[in-house]
């Protein structure tokens, strides 16, 4: 059975194919897609800080870090974009990428006599698949609870956010994990690919696409729209809602164990403390990318330029000597907004 997105929950040509939409012209498809204004919003960031300090903004080295020091927080948001579509939330990916590393740190350091530093990708390759399986087992967790049990996402992933952090603190006595592999720092962490582009980003990229193939072709997103959309129209209509949603934090969790893997060889540590605010990044991210929290709309596309808006932001600030604090101030303007246009979206698509 093919189930695809009801039109009302259609505005944009990011989301699901509505019927009759693509009747419309190109140029009022393209004025009523969220993603096009959020994407001129950050064309105009970049334009500006272009134009400020452009010997400093504008370089490739610019760049590279852009994309390196977004490209944990990119794997991230693409879990939390399937989760937000179908009306759920989970504030526990920060937790979970934290517990990851940690497991795979320890699993290194422990397959090496203590001192990973040296160990080669035969132990590297555990650790990820370490890593991977602690994410996997979180998400589990998650969806079992909301999806089985019938506990309000909010409250779940609020609980397992502190369960895992927890953990995570436990397995080293509330300290960093800090022996980590000098191949997996050099080669994936510092490495390049092709010359110019960090394998990190190369990584993130590839998990990027293949998330969007998943949510935009896939039976999968289909049905992960039709869930967000109306969950008792999608059970009727004979999806599995229960099972569906059980996937999706499955996803979730799979993916913030890989951000936990990737986070370990850049930064050659678990840093903790770096990543405490990681899940209300990623949900921002996903929501400036026009992903409405009411669910059933959504991009992968729209949650990518998402990422780098408060990224652009960041950087340009540093460049130009302001303060990190209108960062913040200018970020959550940004937020307030995105979710403003939905709720005005909203209430005039019910109005006809």
């Amino acid at each position: 059975m093919t189930v695809t997105t009801p039109a009302k929950n259609d505005p944009g040509i990011q989301e699901s194919p509505a019927a009759g939409f693509g009747k419309q012209p190109l140029g009022k498809r393209l004025i009523g897609a969220n993603t096009f204004w959020i994407a001129l919003v950050l064309l105009a960031l970049v334009l500006v800080f272009t134009a400020i300090a452009p010997a400093e903004f504008a370089t490739l080295f610019n760049l590279q870090q852009l994309l390196i020091e977004t490209s944990v927080l990119l794997v991230l948001s693409v879990g939390m974009t399937f989760v937000i579509i179908t009306s759920g939330i989970d504030l526990s990916v920060g937790s979970v990428l934290i517990f990851a590393g940690m497991v795979a740190g320890k699993t290194m350091e422990a397959l090496s006599g203590g001192n990973a530093s040296n160990a080669g990708w035969g132990v590297i390759t555990v650790g990820l698949i370490a890593a991977v399986v602690a994410g996997t087992v979180w998400g589990l967790i998650n969806g079992f609870l909301i999806a089985v049990a019938g506990i309000p996402p909010l409250i779940v992933t609020l609980g397992t956010m502190g369960a895992a952090l927890g953990a995570a603190l436990l397995l080293n006595n509330g300290s960093d994990v800090r022996s980590v592999p000098t191949a997996l720092n050099q080669q994936l962490g510092y490495g390049t690919s092709f010359g110019v582009v960090p394998n990190l980003v190369l990584i993130a990229v590839v998990i990027t696409l293949i998330g969007a193939w998943l949510l935009h072709t896939t039976k999968f997103g289909r049905y992960t729209y039709a869930v967000g959309s109306n969950a008792e129209g999608a059970r009727r209509a004979g999806i599995g809602v229960t099972g569906h949603l059980l996937k999706v934090y499955l996803l979730t969790g799979f993916l913030a164990g890989i951000a936990g893997f990737l986070s370990l060889s850049y930064y050659n540590s678990t840093t903790i403390s770096g990543h405490t605010s990681d899940n209300l990044n990623a949900i921002a991210a996903t929501v400036m990318g026009g992903t409405s929290l009411f669910g059933g709309v959504g991009s992968i596309l729209g949650t990518v330029i998402g990422v780098f808006i408060p990224a652009v932001l960041k950087k340009g600030f540093n460049i130009t000597h302001v303060q990190d604090f209108w960062q913040m101030i200018a970020v959550g303007a940004v937020l307030i907004a995105a979710v403003w246009f939905d709720q005005r979206r909203r209430r005039r698509r019910n109005s006809r």
